[in-house]
């Protein structure tokens, strides 16, 4: 995963910015300090998909129709009104839409990612269910245990998408 790969070049013991933090006098371990890896995870998240998620918004953006702003304007509407009263009711339904699907990703991570930056000093921190049933039923052997723990993740996620897209029914959109 290039992500991760990216990771290791910057933070690594020879890393870009571990090299010029110890030039700084601050001398910091990323990937072998567990209180690291949930910040490195979740900020590496973020960067991984911020460019898809500005690709489908602007195209949401882009559906909306310039006669809306048009109109808001000669009728003295300023930047901040034509945000709240066109785009944001306007991009609404892909934000619901995003929303119920980034809502799996509550039980679920991305499990090569996490298995990459992985390593002894920081399993404690770092194992998460995928990982766990990874080393139980195919390092461990224990394929009936590993696939009912499999399952239960599943279902806890398929519960959390329902209820979630249900909530968003209340408004009027959702995924069915």
């Amino acid at each position: 995963m290039i992500v991760v790969g990216l990771i290791y070049q910057f933070f690594s013991f020879d890393g870009v910015v571990t090299v010029t933090l110890k030039g700084l006098g601050v001398d910091a371990d990323f990937l072998g300090d567990p209180a690291w890896f949930r910040p490195l995870y979740v900020a590496s998240g973020v960067w991984q998909d911020v460019g898809w998620g500005t690709i489908i918004y602007l195209a949401a953006m882009a559906g909306i129709s310039s006669e809306l702003y048009e109109s808001a304007t000669i009728d003295g509407a300023g930047r901040l009104q034509q945000a709240r009263f066109i785009t944001i009711p306007g991009i609404m339904p892909t934000v619901v839409v995003l929303f119920i699907l980034a809502t799996r990703n509550v039980v679920d991570t991305d499990f090569e990612k996490v298995l990459l930056m992985q390593n002894p000093a920081i399993y404690e921190t770092a194992d998460v269910i995928e990982t766990y049933v990874y080393r139980r039923g195919i390092l461990g052997g224990e394929y009936p245990y590993a696939t009912a723990i499999g399952l239960l993740k599943n279902l806890v996620s398929f519960a959390v998408v329902l209820t979630v897209n249900k909530l968003a029914r209340i408004r009027g959109e959702g995924l069915w």
